[in-house]
């Protein structure tokens, strides 16, 4: 696994990365770092108003990935529709492991912290931290959702949000 992938990325391709979500490669370049040249993807997270240079060497060990298959999304609805799994640990250690499922990058498992954090308009309130978690999920989900369909970010929502009512009826 030593040796890099760089092919797989292009540019203007639309890549996740774990810790911000979905962007795209504005272009490959070359930079000088400390008298060593560096290959580097630009990659625009155009929603977050803020660029990512990743060394093309390091892109995969960092969870950098292609858009998930149409598949892998369809999977992720089927995974919304599913029913909460909420263990009874303490709050601040299940937010943590919510936040690690988040910045796993991987679909089902942001999927998963969507569902289990999401509630119904006659449930009780969220606290602060839970709808911070949901929402960051939430935005996670349906960027890719967009990315795949070809979508906007609206028409994504929308289509996430009738899987979760419909859950819930």
């Amino acid at each position: 696994m030593s040796k890099s992938k760089k092919l797989d990325f292009r540019a203007n391709e639309y890549v996740v990365y774990p810790a911000h979500g979905v962007g795209q490669i504005v272009s490959i370049e070359e930079q000088e770092v400390a008298g060593i040249t560096l290959e580097l993807f630009v990659i625009s997270f155009e929603k977050d108003k803020m660029t990512l240079r990743v060394p093309t060497n390091k892109a995969t060990s960092v969870g950098m990935r292609s858009l998930s298959s149409p598949d892998v999304i369809t999977k992720a609805m089927t995974t919304l529709k599913g029913k909460a799994k909420v263990k009874r640990a303490m709050w601040s250690r299940r937010a943590q492991e919510y936040e690690q499922k988040i910045n796993s990058g991987d679909l089902i498992s942001i999927a998963e912290v969507v569902r289990d954090l999401h509630r119904s308009d006659d449930q009780r309130e969220q606290s602060y931290s839970e709808r911070q978690l949901y929402e960051a999920a939430l935005e996670r989900l349906t960027r890719e959702v967009a990315a795949v369909s070809g979508n906007d970010e609206v028409a994504a929502a929308r289509q996430v949000d009738e899987v979760l009512t419909s859950r819930a009826a």
